[in-house]
């Protein structure tokens, strides 16, 4: 919590001279009424909307990173907090007549920020629903299999061949294909030696969550080993897997990874390896999961070989 306010702390800081710049203003400019003039009711009423006004701008500051919905949220907060602040001041000191722009704070910023704020949430929602899209894919599943992998939160190899034999059994029966798509970070054990075993175990948690919001709701993805994941493809033929293969690919390849240790956002690469059954490419009956399998650690390991060459 402490961590994440010190990543808003220009917003905090920016808050902070705003509301002095008022309070300062309003007392340089007036003068303060007497005990018998304040009506304390509108004091306690006025003093609660700042107060909980302040609550909830730290409370989004402490608990969401920076960001587009998080600077909406904040300067809407704000525009009600300065609004109400102003309100509250208006019961404390008594301006010349003349005055007009104390009005203006109190009525200007309170529309703009019920209009960012209203834009802002309607952003929070479709955040959500995108994380929840996430879950929904996460949870395939799961509830009845407690082996999950500890760092990125998805299932393991063992959970992948149960899933993976099911989904080609009821493929077969439809007469649907069945792709297999393996997915390695280029260079992964240079990552942990450049950036620490900490930030490669990072990587590969925001890794997954990239993949889950590229995926369809349909597929499957796991942890298969090390930094390769697998990713089950129902109903996909193999130039289908394949063009899914290469979006992905581009996504990893644009992902700006932002280590702590270091100032410069990194971009790696990943390979791909694909095998289908179905189609035009039927497999034995002899333990089609491992062949499967087989075949596309086979071709991730030839697309990692040909890299090399390439940048050879």
């Amino acid at each position: 919590m402490l961590q994440q306010l010190k990543n808003h702390g220009r917003k905090l800081a920016l808050i902070f001279v705003l509301l002095n710049i008022q309070i300062l203003s309003t007392f340089a400019l007036g003068n303060s009424k007497s005990w018998q003039e304040i009506d304390w009711l509108d004091i306690a009423g006025e003093g609660g909307a700042v107060w909980l006004c302040l609550v909830w701008l730290v409370g989004v500051l402490s608990t969401r990173p920076d960001g587009p919905v998080t600077r909406l949220l904040f300067w809407g907060f704000a525009c009600f907090l300065i609004a109400s602040g102003q309100d509250l001041l208006d019961e404390i000191v008594r301006l010349p007549e003349a005055t007009v722009w104390n009005h203006a704070v109190e009525s200007i910023p309170m529309p703009i920020g019920m209009l960012l704020m209203s834009i802002g949430l309607l952003y929070w929602y479709r955040e959500q629903q995108a994380l929840n899209e996430q879950l929904r894919k996460r949870e395939r599943g799961l509830r009845d299999h407690r082996r999950m992998d500890k760092i990125t939160g998805l299932a393991d190899a063992q959970y992948l061949r149960q899933q993976l034999e099911a989904e080609l059994n009821m493929a077969r029966a439809e007469g649907l294909p069945t792709s297999i798509l393996m997915l390695d970070i280029d260079d992964f054990r240079e990552i942990n030696r450049s950036l620490g075993m900490g930030e490669g175990d990072r990587l590969l948690r925001e890794l997954t969550e990239l993949l889950l919001l590229n995926l369809r709701r349909r597929d499957l993805l796991c942890r298969y080993a090390g930094d390769r994941f697998a990713i089950v493809l129902p109903a996909t033929c193999q130039l289908m897997a394949e063009l899914l293969a290469q979006q992905l690919e581009g996504v990893c390849k644009h992902f700006a990874f932002h280590a702590r240790n270091s100032d410069l956002a990194q971009f790696h690469t990943v390979s791909t390896g694909i095998a289908t059954d179905g189609l035009d490419v039927q497999l034995t009956d002899d333990d089609p999961v491992e062949q499967l399998l087989r075949r596309a650690n086979y071709r991730l390991a030839k697309a990692k070989e040909e890299r090399v060459l390439k940048v050879a």
